[in-house]
């Protein structure tokens, strides 16, 4: 893991000057004079998590519609423009979650300090208020900063755990509830979503690694629409004056579409093109070998995710084609770079103000900053569970396993230009040789990888471990006749 750091040149300790930089902020924080402390207010994130960007709440309105307040961490109280600590979150981009430890956008005086919504502690925070009807649907939005105080850090397993045994607060009640209300107002304009089954890194006390697969949680979801809820209000707000930042997605062409569709006939579960592919997706059920080779399928349709900025003309392409309308990067700016300035922009238009002249300045080299850092990231995360998959095998050598195809065979490449490891995206160094080769899943561990043979996608196969390498991050499997 520490070579792998060295190899894609990640940003190491932050450096003096800004942590200085920071120390000083932090020093030096006036809260706002606008008081919510009176409010409840609950985070929700995973257990582990510290750097804890939002905080929720909810309530009923006399009319049948609903009160939510949704409290953002105000990292641009500590970022002074063009400081040393400015300077280095650019460099950064976002924070980065390696397996051996996270490299945080922030240094963690602010991350998992002053700047976090921790429980119990007085912060600042945009406070973005939402009026919504019965149904969920916006009515009215504002954002502007004020002092909050969280009581509880909640975590997704408690919570769900809590809602499926009936002894839920009635916050987390009405979070299913309206976070409901926003999936079916999501279905109506057809938004789409590939919930599936993660593969996720865990670092054990002993400092061994594992890989944990598991599906969404609902709460996840439903939380998740806050934050979607929150983002179309930013992009709004900043599409009607002209000025800010947009995260865009194109539409799937006919292409994609078509070799979709015949994925979907192939497995068994055809999609007629009659319903959205967003609500078509949401009939899947990833327990189902075939449905979770259309699932992984049906990745070409997610493609071409970028920033917009634009200052005096509203782009025209304006549009996240998978949320279904304009959206922007608002609700995680401790571990996002791009969310500071939607938030400081927002705020300034939703008050009638104007836009800070320093943010102007860096919309334009937003798209370029945050685009490194993705697929910076992308890359580290894919090449890190190449790694530890090769680490769980490499005593199987020469063992047999169930496993499920995922996407069926292909020629391989001579020169090893194949995928390795998770095989996604056919980057890894595996596959040298002749023949064909598909995606297949294993349980425990729980693995993707490429096999050779010749397989059809969304069976049941028997394979064997024919080779794992650590260094080089090749795993091999073959089909057992």
């Amino acid at each position: 893991m520490a070579a792998l750091r060295t190899e894609l040149e990640l940003p190491g300790p932050y450096p003096g000057d800004a942590v200085r930089d920071a120390e000083a902020a932090v020093d030096a924080l006036c809260l706002p004079a606008y008081d919510l402390t009176a409010v409840d207010f609950v985070t929700i994130d995973p257990a582990s998590s510290t750097d804890l960007d939002q905080a929720l709440f909810i309530e009923t309105d006399d009319d049948g519609g609903y009160h939510v307040l949704y409290a953002i961490a105000d990292v641009p109280a500590f970022v002074a423009p063009g400081g040393p600590l400015d300077a280095e979150t650019r460099r950064r981009g976002q924070t980065f979650y390696a397996p051996d430890g996270r490299i945080p956008l922030h240094p963690e005086i602010i991350s998992e300090g002053a700047g976090s919504l921790l429980p119990d502690q007085d912060c600042s925070a945009f406070v973005w208020d939402f009026r919504l009807d019965g149904d969920a649907g916006v009515t009215s939005v504002g954002v502007r900063r004020a002092r909050v105080r969280s009581r509880a850090k909640l975590s997704y397993k408690g919570a769900q755990a809590d809602l499926d045994a009936g002894t839920a607060s009635p916050l987390l009640g009405l979070l299913k509830e309206v976070g409901l209300k926003r999936v079916r107002l999501e279905r109506a304009r057809n938004g789409a979503s590939l919930n599936m089954p993660d593969q996720e890194i865990v670092q054990l006390p002993d400092g061994g690694y594992r890989i944990a697969a598991a599906p969404q949680l609902p709460v996840e979801d439903w939380n998740a629409q806050i934050s979607l809820m929150t983002g179309m209000a930013a992009a709004k707000i900043m599409l009607d004056a002209k000025v800010g930042i947009l995260r865009t997605m194109p539409p799937p062409d006919e292409r994609s579409l078509h070799h979709f569709r015949l994925q979907t006939e192939a497995l068994g579960k055809p999609w007629d093109g009659e319903v959205g592919y967003g609500e078509y997706l949401r009939t899947l059920d990833p327990t189902d070998p075939r449905q979770l080779a259309i699932m992984h399928s049906a990745g070409m349709l997610f493609r071409g995710a970028g920033y917009t900025a634009f200052d005096g003309t509203v782009p025209e392409a304006a549009i996240q084609a998978a949320i279904g309308d304009a959206y922007a990067h608002t609700t995680a700016p401790l571990r996002r770079l791009v969310d500071r300035f939607v938030l400081v922009t927002c705020e300034a238009l939703s008050n009638g103000g104007t836009v800070p002249g320093w943010v102007r300045d860096a919309l334009p080299t937003l798209p370029e900053i945050m685009a490194g850092s993705d697929q910076l990231a992308s890359r580290m995360e894919r090449m890190a569970l190449d790694t530890v998959e090769a680490a769980l095998l490499v005593n199987h050598i020469g063992q047999e396993f169930d496993a499920i195809v995922i996407s069926g065979s292909k020629p391989q490449k001579e020169n090893g230009n194949g995928s390795n490891g998770n095989g996604k995206n056919g980057n890894g160094k595996n596959g040298n040789g002749n023949g064909s080769s598909g995606i297949i899943q294993i349980a425990d561990p729980a693995v993707t990888a490429r096999c050779a043979g010749e397989l059809e996608s969304g069976t049941k196969v028997r394979v064997r471990l024919v080779s794992s390498d650590i260094a080089t991050r090749e795993v091999h499997f073959e089909l057992v006749q």
